[in-house]
């Protein structure tokens, strides 16, 4: 079982509190990088948030 699955796992039931700390942990990135590089950090705060179906109907898979 990859560390992912894993996670998934553990966040089950608690997606919208997954999604709201993966916004967290990119705005700290944000502020301390000046935003310089923003686009990236969005990229990836998006594709997390799609890993952890955070933001999703719940009767929806999540993306892969």
């Amino acid at each position: 079982m990859s560390v992912m699955d894993k996670l998934k796992q553990m966040l089950k039931g608690h997606e919208d509190q997954a999604g709201k700390g993966v916004d967290k942990a990119g705005d700290m990135v944000d502020e301390k990088t000046q935003g310089k590089y923003k686009g990236q950090v969005d990229t990836a705060q998006d594709k997390l948030k799609g890993q952890f179906g955070a933001g999703q109907d719940k009767d929806q898979p999540p993306q892969q």
